[in-house]
């Protein structure tokens, strides 16, 4: 595939997608081991044209992410809120957001448990799978701010009316971001996610072409404003070596060496 010109980005996809494949194939017992568990992508040397061309993926400045929540807030419909809450305040990914189950809180410490990604290839809200995560570093222990928690505690009490509403017709799965109506209690689509960010953002006169994934970005230039390091970014997003994340990074914290420079001057500049 790299001989035939394919970008970098679909040979990682399909390289993924095989060891997702292979991973439920073990668990089905379908198959004894995992053939590509030794397998590796052979990495291209980038050239000095390529790294000068690499461009940014889009993400929200702290004051269009505060107007996307407040939208979310005040026009979201269902689930809307603590959705994009949720998205913003962690940086995990979609298919990790809808796998998300009560048993993964820790309401006492604040903390989220990432065991486990949505798989529906064919957006059949009946026929999900819950896989592993796509990396063995993607499963992680996030620590999540008062808001989230608060706000998940809030979810919690009105998803119990809902629960005994339908009672046994109820799918108790104990998944969080469950459909209320016509199969209550299966998770959301992965859709449903980016259909009503993509309307939010319509209302918020924000880039229409932004995506979930996107808040995933946004989180990471908003950790590197906040001026965590990048170990420890790559640590709650659950990455071991993402070049996009490092290039986010590195493009948000250049204001910073620059302002390192400066100081540093400055105080040279004094022992005159």
């Amino acid at each position: 595939m790299l001989e035939n010109g394919y970008a970098d980005n679909t040979l990682k996809g399909v390289h993924r997608t095989g060891k997702m494949i292979f991973r439920k194939a073990i668990e089905m017992e379908k198959i004894k081991r995992d053939p590509t568990e030794f397998a590796y992508l052979r990495r291209t040397k980038k050239t000095v044209q390529d790294l000068e061309s690499t461009e940014l993926p889009n993400y929200l400045e702290k004051e269009e992410l505060n107007l996307f929540i407040k939208t979310a807030e005040n026009k979201g419909l269902d689930l809307d809120y603590l959705m994009f809450l949720t998205l913003s305040y962690t940086g995990i990914r979609v298919g990790e957001l809808v796998a998300l189950k009560w048993k993964d809180i820790d309401f006492n410490n604040h903390t989220i448990s990432i065991t486990k990604t949505y798989y529906n290839p064919k957006n059949n809200t009946l026929k999900y799978q819950l896989v592993p995560p796509k990396t063995l570093m993607s499963k992680r222990i996030i620590s999540v701010d008062e808001e989230v928690i608060s706000n998940l505690k809030k979810h919690l009490k009105i998803q119990n009316k809902v629960k005994m509403r339908y009672r046994d017709s109820y799918h108790d799965e104990g998944f969080i971001f469950a459909k209320k109506e016509r199969h209550p209690g299966y998770p959301i689509l992965v859709k449903v996610v980016e259909t009503r960010m993509k309307r939010l953002l319509k209302l918020s006169g924000l880039n229409e072409a932004l995506t979930p994934h996107s808040l995933r970005h946004t989180h990471t230039s908003l950790l590197a404003e906040a001026r965590v390091s990048l170990e420890i970014i790559m640590e709650r997003l659950g990455h071991s070596d993402d070049q996009t994340t490092k290039n986010i990074y590195l493009h948000v914290t250049k204001d910073m060496k620059k302002e390192a420079s400066q100081k540093f001057g400055q105080l040279m500049r004094s022992l005159k």
